[in-house]
């Protein structure tokens, strides 16, 4: 044999290897990220030939599945659909499952998941088809309504949490959707509503109280900021600091106002507490600068700033710009610049105060249950952080009091009930009204909720608005639906 029929004889050996290696690998070592896929028709097909499982509270479901005539044999079904829209998602044969658990959870519900090996296997044994798992969720319906009723037509984001166990109580964000028409069997419908869904520019789909755009926190940050005074070992709640009409910021001639006219206190001065109390920018600011920007960012860190969360819904990180001149470093401290946050982040640095500085893990699925209801698994409470020690959490507390006691937030109270709390109005774009904010929580002698509410553009106090005004009633709402 001649050397170029040789050459051309290994060329051909080797692709053929090739060939046989990566179609090995399609059919046996990557079929299971094949058969994950959501556009897979022959997946989701497979899928509907078995009951999904159940999204349930307190042992109702929210989510379930019926027998159909058609060739699809099972039909996805929401009570309630717009209260629970983004927690419950969707699971459409054209689009696949998304948003909320129906997709952060598919493998569970739709059976597929690994961990069902044995639920799958005894129901087989005992002859019976299988089925997805159930999940229970850890969501409260009364907080849920309470926060969906009390945000009403405004758009924003409503979060509550148990401090002491992370779990998510409450998670509202307006504008929410009807999936039910994403789900309907019949391609137009499907087509029609995802069309309409994804060109409104409220963005329905989005969950503002996890993803999306972040909102820059304004004042409810201070929490972070006062925080980190305390942890230096500089400062605490009794410290006189700097608090006049206008702070003047080194290396630019536009100075730092403070929301209100003139100064926090007499003589320029004012304390910690009373500078928190009546959210005082100048003060604030003025400890921005202080500690410096790896100060402010290492504390929020310890909140969870900067986490990969899963709830199991992905969490987008809040974040605290890098690289800080002096006149950001102020504005950081008050919560602007560039600080981005979402809802549930700021509830959890409120919870954090009330759990003695510990931050638990938010989760939002409480546990697995097998198709016959048989507990396969559940979400133990989890440390995440220590975001600080439990004398700054006692002193941060005292201070939170007294913006609810007589301070921004007096129309967060909730009658009977001593709350801690911190407004917070956000500027975020030129001409465009504040978001309006509120955190906080209740009992505050033994925390049992804490609350994040933001209130996009002053909702309809639009350009007047304040974060006590507009975003502390539905705290004070939520509040009183978790403690009844």
């Amino acid at each position: 044999m001649n050397q170029p029929i040789r050459r051309l004889s290994t060329l051909v050996a080797v692709m053929f290897v090739l060939l046989l290696g990566a179609s090995t690998w399609i059919q046996v070592l990557g079929s299971q990220d094949i058969n994950d896929r959501p556009g897979n028709r022959r997946t989701q097909l497979e899928s509907y030939a078995r009951e999904r499982g159940q999204i349930l509270l307190g042992g109702r479901a929210i989510a379930s599945s019926s027998p159909t005539d058609d060739d699809l044999q099972w039909q996805r079904t929401y009570s309630d659909p717009q209260l629970y829209s983004h927690v419950t998602g969707w699971n459409s044969f054209t689009y696949g499952p998304g948003g909320g658990v129906e997709f952060a959870a598919d493998g569970l519900l739709s059976g597929r998941d690994d961990r069902l090996f044995y639920d799958r296997l005894t129901s087989t044994i005992a002859g019976r088809t299988p089925k997805g798992a159930s999940l229970e969720l850890t969501i409260d319906p009364r907080v849920q309504r309470a926060a969906d009723e009390a945000l009403g037509d405004q758009r924003g984001a409503v979060v509550a949490l148990d401090p002491r166990t992370g779990e998510i109580l409450a998670m509202v964000s307006h504008p929410n959707f009807d999936p039910t028409p994403l789900v309907s069997h019949n391609t137009s419908t499907e087509k029609k509503a995802w069309e309409e869904l994804n060109s409104d520019s409220s963005r329905p789909l989005v969950n503002r109280a996890i993803s999306g755009n972040l909102y820059p926190p304004g004042s409810v940050f201070k929490i972070v900021t006062a925080a980190a005074a305390i942890e230096d070992g500089q400062w605490d709640e009794n410290s006189s600091i700097p608090g006049p009409a206008v702070l003047d910021l080194p290396q630019t001639e536009v100075g730092l106002p403070n929301s209100h006219a003139g100064a926090c206190g007499p003589n320029d001065l004012v304390t910690l507490a009373v500078a928190m109390q009546d959210s005082c920018n100048t003060a604030f600011g003025w400890l921005g600068m202080e500690l410096g920007g790896d100060a402010v960012r290492d504390q929020a860190a310890k909140f969870g700033f900067g986490d990969d969360l899963e709830i199991p819904m992905n969490v987008t990180p809040s974040t605290v710009p890098d690289e800080l001149s002096p006149p950001q470093e102020a504005q950081v401290g008050i919560g602007q610049y560039d600080v981005r946050v979402t809802p549930l982040q700021v509830a959890m640095v409120s919870a954090a105060v009330a759990n003695d500085g510990v931050v638990m893990t938010p989760h939002l699925v409480q546990s697995v249950l097998g198709q016959d209801l048989s507990k396969i698994s559940e979400t133990k409470p989890e440390q995440l952080s220590k975001a600080m020690e439990p004398e700054t959490a006692d002193q941060l507390t005292d201070m939170m009091k007294l913006v609810v006691e007589q301070g921004t937030g007096t129309q967060a109270a909730v009658p009977g009930v001593s709350v801690a709390g911190k407004t917070g109005t956000a500027e975020h774009a030129t001409d465009a009204p504040p978001h309006a904010w509120f955190t906080g929580f209740a009992p505050a002698d033994n925390p049992k909720v804490a609350v994040a509410v933001v209130v996009e553009d002053g909702g309809r106090e639009g350009n007047e608005a304040y974060g006590g005004s507009v975003a502390g009633p539905i705290s004070s709402a939520v509040m009183k639906a978790a403690l009844q």
